[in-house]
């Protein structure tokens, strides 16, 4: 990657700085020198007052301690949080032109944000995003991910494996919350949250209407995997006494997906207003934050294991949106990869009851009408496979679709 940034970016407590450190361990096992790493987090207090002005003195000062490396070996600089130093940017585009340095910044969303980063680095930045734990990664936290499929395991490895995803739909894939009481995860949670509104929003975005904008987040979260209408809400804020223009209810909309705190899902058209004046889905970043802010007291696993298959196509690296057919039926994601490769996929925590399985059954077939290029998949909650549903049909248990491997 010669003349290239990495930009880690994503929530924040999602992992970036262990990113980096696992980034710094990588190096080290392939046998480079400590001394060409350098890790330097502008998030400490006594660089509080730092400008780009100040930037250049990290690189002098490390190849004044390290002068061989100069010109002769590319290190490693990895920059975590520079966003809170205005004008990193042009920082860091020299300092590509100039060293051999292979160069990974950090940051939250609160200022460096993937379509930014490509902007002021003239596109020579890639992209990591950093999601919450995936429920691969949740088992592996814990020293259970499987090493062999689910069909080869025990009954007892995959009973175990099935109470572990029904626990990862209540826990989620935060890593300092997973571990947790259900009461100190709330708290934590919530706080995540709060600084992410007022650092990567409110501060960010000089928002004028932070009552607004808490609104929002409190209906956006405890309603997950719904459709969201910016006109309908501006009517509900309108009748508690809150007014606010459509277009910053719109713009709110955009900064809280910006920050990472939610993902939003259009509906697929070929129509660029039909996408425009139709509802988005609306989901969070991970499913723990649902029970946080729902009211209803429900356990809501289906909305949990709908966020975490959209999360999982995110992470695959698909092109998502939702499908309305013209007689009304839904299905929850049309997933297109980048080989072109489509997929029709409606989640489902059980199908036992008849009337649900027809129900979901017919909006894939109606869909598929609409997409006829597109496998068709029903992901179940319950690992038992009906007979009854029609071929051309795949059901999966959604322990055995979540641990897929990307490349199958």
């Amino acid at each position: 990657m010669k003349g290239k940034a990495v930009a880690v970016i994503g929530m924040r407590r999602t992992g970036k700085t262990t990113f980096l450190w696992q980034i710094v361990s990588d190096r080290l096992a392939q046998g480079m020198g400590r001394e060409g790493l350098l890790y330097f987090s502008f998030e400490d207090e006594r660089l509080a007052d730092m400008t780009a002005a100040d930037l250049h003195h990290v690189v002098e000062e490390y190849y004044r301690l390290h002068p061989e490396w100069r010109d002769q070996k590319k290190v490693v600089f990895l920059l975590d949080e520079i966003q809170v130093v205005h004008g990193w940017e042009t920082f860091a585009r020299r300092l590509l032109d100039t060293e051999q340095v292979e160069l990974f910044l950090s940051g939250s969303s609160a200022r460096l944000l993937s379509r930014e980063v490509a902007t002021s680095m003239r596109g020579r930045a890639m992209e990591a995003l950093v999601h919450p734990f995936s429920f691969r990664e949740y088992l592996r936290h814990f020293g259970r991910e499987p090493e062999r499929d689910l069909g080869r395991l025990t009954k007892a490895a995959r009973s175990r494996i099935e109470k572990d995803l029904r626990e990862y739909l209540i826990r989620g894939g935060f890593p300092e919350a997973v571990d947790v009481t259900p009461r100190d995860r709330f708290e934590l949670l919530r706080g995540y949250v709060d600084t992410a509104l007022l650092r990567d929003v409110i501060e960010r975005h000089a928002v004028s209407h932070p009552v607004a904008l808490r609104w929002m987040v409190r209906h956006l979260l405890g309603n997950a995997a719904g459709t969201f209408s910016v006109n309908k809400f501006h009517g509900d804020l309108r009748s508690q006494g809150i007014p606010v223009a459509k277009d910053t209810l719109h713009a709110y909309l955009g900064y809280l997906e910006d920050a990472f705190l939610i993902r939003t899902v259009a509906i697929s058209s070929v129509s660029a207003r039909r996408r425009m004046v139709n509802p988005r889905k609306v989901y969070p970043i991970d499913p723990a934050l649902i029970p946080v802010f729902d009211r209803t007291g429900r356990a809501n696993l289906g909305h949990a294991l709908e966020t975490c298959v959209l999360l999982e196509l995110e992470r695959r690296g698909s092109e998502i949106a939702y499908v309305r057919t013209e007689d009304g039926y839904e299905v929850d994601f049309l997933a297109r990869y980048p080989d072109n490769h489509q997929e029709l996929i409606q989640v489902c925590v059980d199908m036992s009851d008849p009337a649900t399985r027809q129900r979901e059954v017919r909006a894939l077939q109606e869909a598929a009408r609409e997409h006829p290029k597109a496998a068709l998949h029903l992901v179940s909650l319950e690992p038992e496979v009906p007979a009854d549903i029609p071929p051309g049909i795949t059901v999966h248990s959604a322990t055995a679709w979540l641990l897929r491997k990307i490349e199958e």
